[in-house]
C-alpha cells in the first residue's frame, strides 16, 4: 500500500454484508431516535470504486487514469483513488489542496480549469503543480505572466518547468452538458494558438479535449483522437514537445447507460491505434468522475409526506366508473440538494424502497415523486 490509508479509514465487514445491510441498520437506528428527525445521508461502497478502477484498466490499458476531484471529493474516495495510483484533476485551489493535504505529490495533479484566476496559477506554481491547460490567448497571456516556470529563460538556461495543454472543442452536440459551447478552441484557431504560444516562449506538450457527459455516440471520441492528431502535428511542426494526449472525461457510470462503457473503450482503443499506436512516446491520460463514484453511492431519504391525486389522463377511467389516481410521495431533500442532476442534467434516480414488508404501490414511479425544493 502506498499509505494513502490508514486502519481508522475503513470498517471490516462480514463476507455477504452489502450496502442494503448497511441502509438497513442505519435506517433501524435513525428510526428509534428520540428525535424523530433525520437527514438525509449517503452510504459509499468504496468496493464498488475499486472493481470501476479495475476494468478501466482490463478495457483501457494505455490510458492513464486521472480522478476530476469536482465530482466528488469525499475523503474516503480520494484516498482510495490515491492508494490505486490514479492521478488527480483539479479546478481550483481548494481542490490542489484537498489532494496534496492527503499526500498525493504535485507530479499527479494536472490544473484543468480552462479560466483559471492569477491567484490560483500563482498558488499552482507555489506548490509544484506544472500541467495546466488553455484554450485561448487571453488564458495563455495570464498562465505566461504569472506563473513564474512558464517561460524559457536563455539566459540562464534554465529549463521549461511548467506544461501546457491545449484544450481543443469536441463535437458534444448530443451530450448533456455541452461542454464545447463554453470551452476548447476550434480547430482553425489551434494554429494560431500554438504559434502565439511559441512567441511567447511557452510550451505546449500536448492535447486535451472533454466528451460531455451522457453522449450516445462513441464515434465522439474518435473524431476527436482524430482531431487531436493534427493538432500534434501543427505543434510538432512549430517545434512543441507533443507528448501528452488527455482523452478528458465523459465515460458512463451506471450499467443501464444508453452506452456502455466497454463499447466507448473498444472505440478509443481503435482510434488509438490509428491515431497513436503504442511505441509513439505519447502518454494518454483521461478524467474521470461519474464513471468511478456514480454506482458506488446510495443515497437514503425520507419520505415526509405522501398524497393520493388524479391521474392526467382524459378519457381514461377504472372499471368502477371513478378517474385513475396514483400516490405523490414527499421526500425530505430536493433539488437544490442531493438531487440536482433532475434540474441540471435531466436525470431522475430509481427509487428502492428500504423496507421489503411495506407495501409499494403499483404506481411508484419518477412521475409520481415529488422532489421537494430544499
Amino acid at each position: 500500500m502506498a499509505g494513502y490509508l490508514s486502519e481508522s479509514d475503513f470498517v471490516m465487514v462480514e463476507e455477504g454484508f452489502n450496502t442494503r445491510d448497511l441502509l438497513e441498520e442505519l435506517t433501524l437506528g435513525a428510526s428509534q431516535a428520540t428525535t424523530g428527525e433525520v437527514a438525509a445521508f449517503f452510504v459509499a461502497d468504496l468496493g464498488a470504486v475499486v472493481r470501476r478502477h479495475f476494468c478501466f484498466l482490463k478495457c483501457l490499458p494505455r490510458v492513464r487514469p486521472f480522478y476530476t476531484v469536482k465530482c466528488n471529493s469525499s475523503p474516503g474516495v480520494l484516498k482510495v483513488l490515491a492508494e490505486l495510483g490514479l492521478g488527480f484533476s483539479c479546478a481550483n485551489k481548494a481542490e490542489m489542496e484537498l489532494v496534496q493535504r492527503i499526500g498525493v505529490p504535485a507530479s499527479k495533479v494536472i490544473y484543468t480549469k480552462p479560466c483559471k484566476q492569477i491567484a490560483q496559477i500563482k498558488y499552482a506554481a507555489k506548490h509544484g503543480i506544472r500541467l495546466l491547460s488553455f484554450d485561448n490567448e487571453m488564458e495563455l497571456a495570464k498562465v505566461v505572466k504569472s506563473h513564474p516556470s512558464a517561460q524559457f529563460t536563455q539566459q540562464s538556461c534554465t529549463a521549461y518547468l511548467i506544461r501546457m495543454v491545449l484544450c481543443i472543442a469536441t463535437d458534444d452536440f448530443h451530450s448533456r452538458s455541452r461542454l464545447s459551447l463554453k470551452f476548447g478552441a476550434s480547430l482553425k484557431s489551434c494554429r494560431h494558438l500554438l504559434e502565439n504560444a511559441k512567441r511567447s516562449h511557452a510550451e505546449v506538450v500536448g492535447v486535451s479535449f472533454h466528451i460531455g457527459s451522457g453522449c450516445p455516440d462513441p464515434q465522439a471520441y474518435a473524431r476527436s483522437i482524430a482531431d487531436a492528431r493534427l493538432v500534434f502535428e501543427m505543434g510538432t511542426e512549430l517545434g512543441h514537445r507533443m507528448h501528452i494526449l488527455d482523452l478528458g472525461g465523459g465515460f458512463p457510470g451506471m450499467e443501464g447507460d444508453k452506452v456502455r462503457f466497454e463499447e466507448i473503450a473498444s472505440v478509443i482503443n481503435s482510434a488509438l491505434d490509428l491515431y497513436f499506436p503504442e511505441g509513439c512516446g505519447v502518454d494518454i491520460l483521461a478524467e474521470l468522475g461519474r464513471y468511478y463514484v456514480t454506482s458506488a453511492f446510495t443515497v437514503a431519504v425520507g419520505i415526509v409526506a405522501k398524497k393520493e391525486v388524479l391521474l392526467d389522463q382524459p378519457g381514461r377511467e377504472e372499471e368502477n366508473g371513478s378517474a385513475p389516481k396514483t400516490i405523490v410521495y414527499h421526500l425530505d431533500e430536493g433539488v437544490y440538494g442531493i438531487f440536482n442532476s433532475v434540474l441540471f442534467d435531466n436525470i431522475c434516480p430509481t427509487p428502492i424502497l428500504q423496507k421489503s414488508k411495506v407495501h409499494l404501490y403499483r404506481c411508484m414511479s419518477l412521475e409520481s415523486i415529488h422532489f421537494t425544493a430544499v
